[in-house]
């Protein structure tokens, strides 16, 4: 199966720019897997296609404000983007430019409560960066690091929140779980009400997940690694829906590759985490999910190709190509989908 398989055309005007006012008002495009139909909605009717029973399960993942924009001794401007902790306040980074941050290089960062030096260059091109500062990182961080937002979103984001799921818990993500950027506490409380379960699993997004596919066969690609992990309150749920019949609906591609990465052979879980690099495409047997919601995913992207596994490549672009025509707003601030 080749790469240029999972094309299609996107106008540039219908990427979205920024979030919309209130999370839950963006249209949701819901496809039938088995028949293939269509439907257009907006996400706060995602109820509609809820039963009491199932479970919908969410990545817990908060992004770190991991783009730092610094200068060196000089005065030449630099920015680097956290891509990995690496302990004792040492990082993986992507630095710019690259070519003026070598090892032994500085970087100073706001009024210097912040400074760098570069350790080691990579043969990948990374640079392994120690940082020196007094406190705790986060606080620094949270007050001088921007989110990296994904680079074809060219506007500047007000609120830095609205790149944060209302879930969102624990630190470790270079970039958001962004299905979960629709929900709201109050749709979730209805949600709730309604008897649908809700589970947190936690997957730490990394930049990886903007590499383009490159390989003209998709087998030929090789995907980044990520930290997932699910804890016992989880995995409770998880077996008690599918011992009572229900759905397990995951929130997202995230939610999806790690459930698929930590499930047994019997379709049970269990507390427990790894570095996963599951690649789904089509003709993967799903062994965990019976629903998916999830946003629109770039061209020849790993993501369509999972959600074309799920349900079905002429599907997932036939549905794709009718968002283009209703002008639905793609990618990370964009407009939803709901598979079921």
């Amino acid at each position: 199966m080749k790469t240029s398989d999972f094309w299609y055309a996107l106008p540039e005007e219908l990427i979205a720019q920024t979030p919309l006012e209130a999370r839950d008002t963006s249209r949701l495009c819901v496809l039938d897997r088995q028949t293939g139909k269509v439907s257009h909605r907006h996400f706060y009717d995602i109820l509609d296609y809820l039963r009491p029973g199932d479970c919908l399960v969410m990545n817990d993942s908060r992004v770190l404000p991991a783009r730092l924009l610094g200068r060196r001794p000089t005065g030449g401007a630099v920015e680097v983007l956290l891509l990995r902790d690496l302990g004792n306040g040492c990082w993986e980074c992507l630095c710019k430019p690259g070519r003026k941050m070598q090892v032994g290089s500085e970087v100073i960062f706001g009024d210097g409560e912040l400074t760098a030096t570069v350790s080691e260059v990579k043969d990948d091109g990374n640079r392994v960066v120690q940082f020196h500062y007094q406190g705790i990182f986060l606080e620094v961080l949270e007050r001088l690091g921007k989110m990296p937002l994904p680079p074809y979103i060219k506007a500047e984001l007000s609120d830095q929140e609205r790149y944060q799921t209302v879930y969102s818990r624990e630190v470790g993500s270079a970039a958001a779980p962004t299905a979960g950027l629709h929900f709201t506490n109050e749709l979730l409380e209805k949600i709730r009400n309604k008897g649908v379960k809700t589970a947190f699993v936690t997957l730490h997004v990394g930049l990886g997940t903007f590499r383009p596919v490159k390989a003209e066969e998709i087998t030929d690609h090789h995907m980044h690694s990520e930290l997932c992990m699910i804890n016992e309150a989880t995995a409770a749920i998880l077996n008690q829906t599918k011992a009572e019949g229900g759905r397990i609906i995951c929130v997202g591609t995230t939610s999806c590759r790690t459930l698929e990465s930590l499930v047994n052979e019997d379709g049970s879980f269990e507390a427990k985490s790894k570095w996963t690099e599951i690649f789904i495409y089509p003709g993967y047997e799903f062994k965990a999910m019976q629903g998916l919601i999830t946003n629109f995913h770039l061209p020849e992207s790993t993501l369509v190709m999972l959600v074309s596994a799920f349900a079905g490549r002429e599907n997932v672009l036939n549905a794709y190509n009718e968002a283009v025509k209703e002008r639905y707003r793609f990618f990370s601030f964009g407009d939803a989908m709901c598979i079921i």
